[in-house]
C-alpha cells in the first residue's frame, strides 16, 4: 500500500476511501479494574432491586403463599376451570423439621427476585450493551424492557400453563393403588419454581436470536433450516411435561412453536438492521 498526496492506494492501485474514526466510546478509556468496579456497582444496584422485591413479597406473603404457590395444589385453582383437566387436591407434607421454614423464605426470595428482575436485568444489560454497540440510555432502557417482557411472559406461561399440567400429571400418575402420592412441600416448591423460571429462560429465545443476528452470528436461514429439529424438540418437551393426551400436548407445544417462528422474524429484522448499519458506515467512510 502506498500514499500519494495524503491518499491511500491499495495493492492494485485503486484509491481506498479514508475511514472516519468511530464515535467516542467512554468504555474505551476504562481499564480492566474499572470494568470490574462498574460490574460490582451494577450488581449491587440490581440486588437492591431484588431486595425491594423481597420486601414487597413479604408484605403480601399470605396471598403469595396461599394463592400463588399453593394455588395449583388445590383442585379449585382457577386455571383448572379453563383447562381440560380433571384436577384433584395434592397431599402435601413436610418431612423435615425446617421444611416449612425453608419453603416460606424460599418462596419470598424467588417471588421477590421475579418482582425485582426488571431492575436487575436493566443493570446487567447496561453493563453488557456497550460491548455490543454504543447506545443512549433510552436505548438501553428499551432493550432491557425487551428482555424483561419475554422473561415475564415466560414466567406467566410457566405458571399458568405448564405448572398446572405438570402438577396434575405427576399427582395422578400412579403405578399401583397400594402406593399413595404424598409430596414433600420442599419438592413441590422446588418443582414449581424450576418449571416457572425455566419458562422465563426458554422465552428468551427471541431475544437471543435477535442479538446474535445483530452481531452477525445467526441468520433466519439457519433457523429455518433447523425448524424441523425445533418442532421435534418442542413436541418431546410437551409430551414429557403434560398428560398423555393430544390436547394437553398441543396447548404446550403450539405457544413454543409460535415463539420459535417469532424468533425467526426477529432474526430477519436484526439482519436487515445490521446490513443497513454496515452500508451507512461504508458511505460515511467514503
Amino acid at each position: 500500500m502506498s500514499e500519494e498526496g495524503g491518499t491511500k492506494r491499495g495493492i492494485m492501485g485503486k484509491i481506498l476511501p479514508k475511514a472516519k474514526p468511530p464515535k467516542e466510546d467512554l468504555t474505551n478509556n476504562m481499564s480492566f479494574l474499572d470494568h470490574l468496579e462498574e460490574l460490582r456497582w451494577r450488581i449491587l444496584k440490581g440486588l437492591v432491586g431484588v431486595l425491594f422485591g423481597v420486601i414487597v413479597a413479604f408484605f403480601y406473603r399470605d396471598f403469595i403463599i396461599q394463592q400463588f404457590i399453593l394455588g395449583p395444589a388445590r383442585s379449585d385453582f382457577f386455571m383448572y376451570q379453563i383447562m381440560p383437566i380433571n384436577a384433584v387436591d395434592l397431599s402435601l407434607i413436610s418431612r423435615r423439621l425446617p421444611g416449612q421454614f425453608f419453603t416460606y423464605w424460599g418462596t419470598l426470595i424467588i417471588t421477590g427476585t421475579i418482582i425485582g428482575s426488571p431492575i436487575l436485568i436493566y443493570q446487567l444489560w447496561a453493563f453488557i450493551e456497550p460491548a455490543l454497540e454504543t447506545g443512549e440510555k433510552i436505548k438501553t432502557f428499551l432493550n432491557a424492557m425487551f428482555i424483561n417482557f419475554f422473561f415475564l411472559l415466560g414466567i406467566t406461561f410457566g405458571y399458568l400453563i405448564l405448572v398446572p399440567f405438570a402438577v396434575q400429571f405427576f399427582t395422578q400418575f400412579i403405578i399401583d393403588t397400594v402406593i399413595s402420592n404424598e409430596f414433600d412441600i420442599n419438592e413441590y416448591f422446588t418443582s414449581v419454581a424450576m418449571w416457572t423460571l425455566a419458562c422465563g429462560v426458554i422465552f428468551q429465545i427471541p431475544v437471543v436470536s435477535y442479538y446474535l443476528s445483530k452481531v452477525g452470528l445467526l441468520t433466519p436461514e439457519t433457523m429455518r433450516t433447523y425448524r424441523r429439529h425445533a418442532i421435534i424438540a418442542v413436541m418431546l418437551v410437551a409430551a414429557f411435561l403434560t398428560p398423555p393426551d393430544p390436547v394437553s400436548q398441543l396447548m404446550i407445544a403450539i405457544p413454543l412453536l409460535f415463539l420459535y417462528q417469532f424468533a425467526i422474524y426477529l432474526s430477519k429484522i436484526a439482519n436487515k438492521q445490521r446490513k443497513r448499519a454496515l452500508e451507512e458506515a461504508f458511505k460515511e467512510s467514503v
